[in-house]
């Protein structure tokens, strides 16, 4: 008799469902169909030392497993359990009624043992999409997947809880996963860890940058001398940021679970993920890759949240050029010989830097660099990166007297609520486009929401040909004029009271937003 035991392979961040085919009859040996890699074929000889160790018999005879579709590649060891649940059914040691309803996943010990797997919660959602009543997880991945409705979540630490829950002979509630935390999602997302800016002395200027970047998702560049407080300054945004919607958490939870660092959070991503790899990381690491199972890199781990890379200059060549199509695109697509991944790489870049090799360009006599040096280090960063970058800001030294006196600004929540109110207002622009911030307009979407009188198209004009701007650059300054009309619209709600509505962008608007493309303009140096 042929038994069928559901189970699923994550391709990016979607699972596929995959089923394990066991049929027992007349021969010998185990064989194992269904272009399955080492980790897989390993399983056989897992799952029966598990099953030998928990007292079931291996038949003596023939045992075919086929993990169907065949054409399809199965990795990792997440199959070991509907192996092992398989061919206890189909040698009818245990009577498994409800085995049909259930999405099975889990690696095995030798003892019986169910460890955890990733891409979990893409697994669940798979499963209460396509009916299923249930999905037995292991326990620590479990966790995970408790924010699904309609569906049960099972945690299981050994075969013999799956047992339990398929025989259907007793109840099993005590095994679903129970949800951490109950409103995670509202929590606050406030990092006592993290500086304020209030505790940042001086850099108004690059600190209304980064509140127009967080505040529309743009990407910003800062540069400056060693000490100026650009570390300090994208680190302290990650306090500024308003906390993810339920549709940001979803997507931002299946990466990380797709990753294997879902155990880690236990639940939905609630707070924006900052990530701030070093900047010798390698190109997959930073946009993911990998030979026989494709992960998602920084980039993606960064998705609805920000991507710091500091020492921006001193990144391989190869590394900073491959930021282009995320940049533009908001997604990533790794291409192998047999398959093509898609994973998504919606972030807002911050990027630091020095000004020169040595780092103290414009400090007075400080800079030990040649003028061809300076122009060399910071042509690292070519034209097709730099449109991509809404943002330049270049840091000086706070003065002494600022220094000493020590005297604070804005707080980090004072500048939150602020970008809160402004995230709210785009997404009621937005709602059914499929976006949530200004950053992510299309050029159709520019057209509709980024409309400009005559007198904004004539300064427009006469900026793009004074200052030799490119298309996209031109489309970047509309979409960031956008943002600062909308903070425009913020700060007058909060000091009057009234009603926030929409602000038309102005040629002050523009303005702002063009005189912070710093380095499209010429002779720099």
């Amino acid at each position: 008799m042929i038994i069928n035991t559901h189970s699923a392979k994550c391709i990016g961040i979607e699972a596929v469902p995959v089923t394990v085919e066991v049929d027992i009859r007349l021969g010998l040996g185990i064989h194992l169909v269904g272009l399955a890699d080492a980790a897989v074929k390993e399983s056989l000889l897992r799952t029966t030392t598990a099953l030998q160790s928990l007292g079931f018999r291996i038949p003596g005879k023939k045992i075919v497993i086929n993990l169907a579709p065949a054409d399809m590649h199965k990795k990792g060891s997440g199959y070991d359990l509907p192996i092992a649940i398989g061919i206890i059914a189909a040698s009818g040691q245990c009577q498994l009624p409800v085995l049909d309803r259930f999405v099975v996943m889990g690696e095995l010990g030798l003892d019986g043992t169910v460890r955890a797997i990733p891409g979990a919660l893409p697994i669940a959602e798979m499963a209460a999409r396509h009916g299923y009543s249930g999905c037995i997880l292991p326990a620590e991945s479990a966790s995970e997947a408790t924010e699904f409705r309609g569906i049960d979540i099972y945690g299981v630490h050994d075969l013999d809880d799956v047992i339990r829950i398929l025989s259907a002979e007793e109840d099993c509630t005590d095994l679903i996963a129970r949800r951490h935390g109950a409103g995670s999602m509202a929590a606050s997302t406030e990092d006592p860890d993290v500086m304020d800016f209030a505790d940042i002395i001086g850099q108004e200027g690059a600190k209304r940058g980064l509140e127009i970047a967080a505040a529309g998702g743009h990407n910003a560049l800062l540069i400056g001398p060693p000490g100026s407080g650009k570390s300090s300054l994208a680190k302290a945004s990650a306090n500024i940021l308003p906390p993810l919607c339920l549709e940001e958490a979803l997507q931002t939870s299946k990466i990380y679970s797709v990753a294997g660092k879902g155990r880690q959070i236990q639940g939905l991503v609630a707070k924006r993920p900052f990530r701030k790899p070093h900047y010798s990381a390698s190109l997959a690491a930073l946009i993911g890759g990998g030979s026989d199972n494709i992960m998602p890199g920084e980039i993606s781990l960064a998705h609805n949240g920000v991507l710091f890379l500091d020492e921006f200059c001193e990144m391989p060549q190869k590394t900073i050029e491959a930021l282009r199509a995320p940049l533009e695109d908001r997604k990533v697509e790794i291409s192998r010989l047999r398959t093509k991944v898609e994973y998504p790489a919606s972030f807002m870049l911050i990027a630091a830097t020095n000004p020169c090799p040595c780092g103290y360009y414009g400090e007075g006599d400080r800079c030990t660099c040649t003028p061809s040096r300076r122009m060399a280090y910071l042509s690292r960063l070519s034209g097709p990166i730099m449109d991509r970058i809404d943002i330049h800001l270049w840091l000086k030294p706070v003065e002494a007297s600022r220094l000493v006196r020590k005297s604070k600004s804005e707080s980090s929540a004072e500048i939150a609520r602020r970008i809160a109110a402004a995230r709210e207002i785009q997404r009621m622009r937005f709602d059914g486009y499929g976006i949530h911030t200004n950053s992510e307009m299309s050029g159709k979407q520019l057209g509709e929401f980024c409309r400009l009188s005559g007198q904004c198209q004539e300064f427009l004009e006469r900026t793009i040909e004074r200052m030799g701007f490119s298309a996209r650059a031109c489309d970047r300054i509309m979409k960031l004029a956008r943002t600062i009309a909308d903070l425009e619209s913020v700060s007058r709600t909060l000091r009057t009271g009234e009603e926030p509505r929409e602000v038309p962008i102005s040629p002050a608007h523009l303005a702002e937003a063009a005189g912070y493309r710093l380095l499209d303009k010429q002779e720099l140096f």
